[in-house]
């Protein structure tokens, strides 16, 4: 079953604030985002600014997963801090729907609305994850000596990039005419 992709609108932080706690593996470790505040950086006033911009998925009628970017400060200390250009990504998806292809379709969609407002994004891998090459199919690679540490497990992280196509996003709505209806 092919996830429904939605826009994640302001209204809906608390969705990015429940699928944080996948994208940095609390649920691997019985933690809660209590357990760590500096996380509250990733989805705290979530859409609060046009430069956040994210989606969810929908599979079953439940919530499966969510991407996201947002521009982050040096100051911030996150892990895939590269400039204050370049957006951090976050993608949380609940265990139970990991590998049905969720997050490559909310990655996809992503990238695609990205690229009309940002030159590259970011995103931060524990070091030895199969998610690097998950990324990698994607078109991201290692930045050299990015290397930090996991304010979750002290595991190594490093920071991936990713260059975007500069583009004009169409929509199938776009230049809609309802003069046209029905003719």
């Amino acid at each position: 079953m092919k996830p429904i992709l939605y826009f994640l609108r302001s209204t809906e932080q608390k969705i990015a604030t429940g699928m944080l706690h996948y994208a940095k593996r609390l649920d691997a470790y019985n933690k809660t985002l209590a357990d760590f505040p500096q996380l509250c950086i990733y989805e705290k006033h979530y859409g609060l600014t046009q430069k956040d911009l994210g989606l969810y998925a929908l599979l079953e009628h439940e919530i499966a997963g969510a991407a996201w970017i947002r521009l982050l400060r040096e100051e911030d200390g996150a892990n895939a801090y590269v400039d204050e250009k370049t957006p951090v990504l976050i993608i949380g998806i609940k265990p139970e729907f990991r590998a049905q292809g969720i997050g490559s379709a909310m990655l996809e969609q992503l990238l695609l609305e990205a690229g009309a407002l940002y030159e590259q994004i970011s995103v931060s891998v524990v070091k030895d994850s199969p998610a690097i090459k998950f990324y990698e199919r994607f078109g991201f690679s290692i930045t050299q000596g990015s290397v930090k540490k996991s304010i979750v497990d002290d595991s190594d992280v490093v920071t991936l990039t990713k260059k975007l196509i500069q583009q004009e996003v169409k929509r199938p709505s776009d230049g809609y005419d309802p003069k046209k209806w029905m003719d």
